[in-house]
């Protein structure tokens, strides 16, 4: 679905509620403000609905936007902010739910009529914190990687390439939008925020307050318990991600993969850098005459075909071995049942002593023959100092427990019925990962993977992942999972 479909959908929601409350129930005022009520308030139901079956995939985009205003503001007079940014990253969970049952009540009360001097001045500062956001995102796109935002005499044309953060995640995984379109949308609603502080009066009520209390109270445990269940004890219940249950991630891999060799170069944009003049050109017309545009008096920027299919996460599945060889083909073509356990990262402290030692190398040495032994004597060729390093690490108990309590009874049964078993985990060393797995007695192969990858994959650390023949069959959460036995008999068949 685009957005225009969707703001296509919500308008005729809007226009259907605000005949129903001034028709039906006598409760509008003006007609026009009524209907903006309603629009804001269904578009903002759908946003939150669609974030909250998913409060993790919010926090983990304001982990991403945490991170680059630290690294924004760290440089520049506005310092003494950068430290907030990595105390809100640690409880972006907490900071998306809140953000996320907000969304979603400001929208029902919208609706509903209630408290409306005040709904309509936080429905202004949500939407300038969402313009904010959506603006950052935007702007970047116009500096340079290697330059600071605030570095204004820097800026140069728009490339999307140097945007800090891709996607603003104002849908969640349901739609993507292209920063550019998700600013121009917050701008737009900027509109009727101002109109609902000026005209607060005018807005239609349903009901009598107590019944308007009663509803936002109940809606607010409601959509608090709803958003925890599906991050706290359970994976999302509906999965907007190219990871879902049924699906042969190695086929859909390989068919995007396809898709994107056989993008192709369709025109030109050469720009004069001494005069800013823009020649557009086809591509084939530029190949004739490319030696007139050297590269030193023009910018040259390419435009490609679009993919006969859409780029999705699974394009990135990327699995290396100790040795750094990529093996995710290898694991996603393995035949039969396969236990796939996933964690973003392995929680504990862990630090890493280099330590230089000398290491003697010898040589056989022929003119030192034992007579007796009638064996060749070694020599010593060098001494050569070599290093090596030496994890430190601390991993937290009740990770661990995890993993020996619930982990490590599925992957053990699945090893002795000769399935395949592994973890893939991220932000870590395989000398980290052979610690952990000597000291949480982990019975599997471990492998590193992207961490985003992994968190897209399942939202759970750690969390399991049953496939077969490259299809995934299920996924669970570390707190949901069955025993071997029930997944034996229901899920292998």
């Amino acid at each position: 679905m685009s957005l225009g479909e969707l703001v296509l959908y919500v308008a005729i929601v809007a226009i259907i509620l605000t005949l129903i409350f001034g028709f039906g129930m006598k409760k509008v005022k003006n007609y026009g403000l009524s209907f903006l009520q309603n629009f804001a308030g269904v578009l903002f139901i759908v946003s939150g609905a669609v974030k909250v079956v998913d409060p993790l995939g919010t926090a983990y985009k304001m982990q991403d936007y945490f991170e680059q205003f630290e690294l924004t503001f760290e440089p520049t007079f506005l310092s003494f902010l950068a430290p907030l940014f990595p105390f809100l990253s640690k409880y972006a969970d907490t900071f998306s739910i809140i953000v996320v049952v907000f969304e979603l009540l400001l929208g029902l009360m919208l609706i509903i009529g209630h408290r409306r001097k005040l709904v309509s001045w936080l429905f202004l500062i949500l939407v300038v914190f969402f313009t904010f956001l959506t603006g950052f995102t935007f702007l970047t796109g116009y500096v340079p990687s290697d330059a600071n935002f605030f570095d204004f005499s820097t800026w140069q044309s728009y490339d999307a390439n140097n945007m800090r953060v891709t996607d603003c995640g104002c849908f969640g995984d349901f739609i993507k939008l292209e920063p550019r379109v998700s600013f121009l949308k917050d701008l737009f609603l900027l509109i009727p925020s101002f109109l609902f502080i000026l005209l607060w009066r005018q807005q239609h009520q349903l009901f009598n307050s107590g019944i308007r209390d009663a509803i936002t109270i109940g809606a607010t445990l409601l959509f608090t318990i709803y958003g925890m269940s599906n991050y706290v004890w359970n994976i999302p219940d509906y999965d907007f991600r190219p990871f879902t249950e049924g699906r042969n991630l190695y086929e859909r891999k390989s068919a995007e993969e396809e898709a994107m060799a056989n993008v192709s170069i369709q025109g030109v944009t050469l720009t004069e850098k001494s005069s800013g003049k823009v020649i557009p050109m086809e591509y084939n017309e530029y190949l004739k005459v490319f030696k007139e545009y050297p590269s030193e008096s023009y910018e040259i920027e390419y435009e490609y075909s679009e993919p006969e299919l859409e780029r999705t996460k699974l394009s990135d599945f990327v699995v290396f071995d100790e040795d750094g060889n990529d093996v995710a083909n290898d694991l996603l073509q393995q035949e039969g049942y396969s236990f796939m356990v996933v964690s973003y990262y392995l929680k504990g402290e862990v630090s890493y002593d280099y330590i230089t030692e000398q290491d003697t190398l010898y040589k056989m040495d022929t003119i030192g023959l034992n007579t007796d032994t009638m064996r060749v004597e070694k020599a010593i060729d060098q001494i050569v100092e070599q290093e090596r390093t030496e994890v430190n690490a601390t991993w937290d108990d009740d990770f661990v427990s995890i993993y020996k309590e619930v982990i490590n009874p599925i992957l053990a049964s699945a090893n002795e019925d000769q399935y395949t078993t592994y973890v893939m985990v991220g932000k870590s060393t395989f000398d980290a990962m052979y610690d952990f797995k000597k000291y949480a007695e982990v019975p599997a192969r471990f492998y590193e993977a992207d961490n985003i990858l992994l968190k897209t994959i399942v939202r759970s650390n750690p969390g399991l992942v049953l496939l077969k023949d490259g299809v995934l069959v299920k996924k669970w959460h570390w707190k949901q999972i069955p025993s071997y036995e029930e997944i034996k008999n229901v899920y292998i068949k």
